[in-house]
């Protein structure tokens, strides 16, 4: 696997190494101990899926708060979409700063999104689907959020939402507060 640092410290684009031949290729995805040797988190508490059948679509950006916050491994295992993370940790150089990336089924790109930032993402394809490896498990009472279209973030999103949730919608601006 090729891992690259972003400019959101400890959040990490993973690339995998492909190995071909006349029959496609072979790649690692994950390895515990390469994982460890780059310093990220390689528990694995749950595994989840995010199906979107319209283009379009936003979720995010959610995060849990601590003592539950959680690291992420993100992949797009069909179609495309625009991952994007926030930085929210208040002593981070890239407080407030966003990243944004592409990943796709094609691409087989995957995102490391580490503790205290949130996520988010936006389908450019019909069909779309993310899976997400988790180092914590859900707790109800810890998921939190800021909104995707706050402007303290500037996030340029590529499309316009066809398809959101309320609660995404209802998050209160982040201008003047921590991630609470």
């Amino acid at each position: 696997m090729i891992f690259t640092q972003t400019a959101v410290p400890g959040a990490v684009v993973i690339e995998p190494e492909r190995s071909a031949d006349e029959r496609g290729f072979f790649a690692r995805t994950f390895c515990v101990h390469e994982f460890a040797a780059h310093g990220l988190d390689a528990r694995v508490a749950q595994c989840n899926i995010s199906f979107n059948r319209a283009k379009g679509t936003l979720r995010g950006l959610h995060f849990q708060r601590p003592p539950h916050a959680e690291a992420k491994l993100v992949r797009c295992t069909a179609g495309r979409v625009y991952d994007v993370i926030v930085d929210l940790r208040p002593d981070s150089p890239a407080f407030c700063r966003h990243l944004a990336i592409e990943l796709s089924a094609r691409n087989h790109t995957m995102l490391y999104v580490p503790k205290g930032v949130a996520h988010g993402f936006q389908t450019l394809e019909d069909e779309s689907e993310v899976f997400y490896q988790m180092s914590a498990p859900y707790e109800r009472d810890a998921a939190a959020g800021v909104r995707w279209d706050d402007a303290a973030f500037a996030i340029a999103w590529p499309l316009g939402v066809s398809v959101g949730s309320a609660r995404d919608r209802s998050y209160p601006d982040f201008v003047g507060r921590e991630a609470r």
